[in-house]
């Protein structure tokens, strides 16, 4: 499994700030290419300001498993239905109200938040 970032970390990716039996998903960032567990870990760690994953990018790997190591397309994550497609571990389906602090969304032109 990749290098994960973050305050608290345990086993399976969660943090200090998101830390339920679903927070299982860490995001590549796309500023500076590590995994962080969360934007919170992120901007108490790293020493820049974060940037979002663009529209064109989404085929890119950017999203972690927890669970088994697995690395997720910003597309496949999307569209998973807050379940793993290799193992099935369910995702913090919650996590979609701050997708928008990793990833571009349809209209949005800012590439740093």
């Amino acid at each position: 499994m990749p290098d994960v970032y973050g305050i608290d970390l345990d086993a399976q990716t969660r943090c200090l700030h998101y830390h339920s039996r679903l927070d299982i998903v860490a995001i590549r960032m796309k500023c500076c290419g590590l995994y962080y567990a969360c934007r919170e870990c992120h901007d108490a760690l790293a020493d820049h300001a974060p940037k979002v994953w663009p529209l064109s990018e989404w085929d890119q790997e950017a999203v972690l498993c927890g669970a088994c190591g697995t690395e997720l397309t910003v597309r496949q994550y999307l569209d998973s239905s807050s379940r793993c497609p290799q193992c099935a571990a369910s995702f913090n389906p919650g996590c979609q109200n701050h997708a928008h602090l990793y990833f571009e969304t349809i209209g949005s032109s800012d590439q740093s938040v």
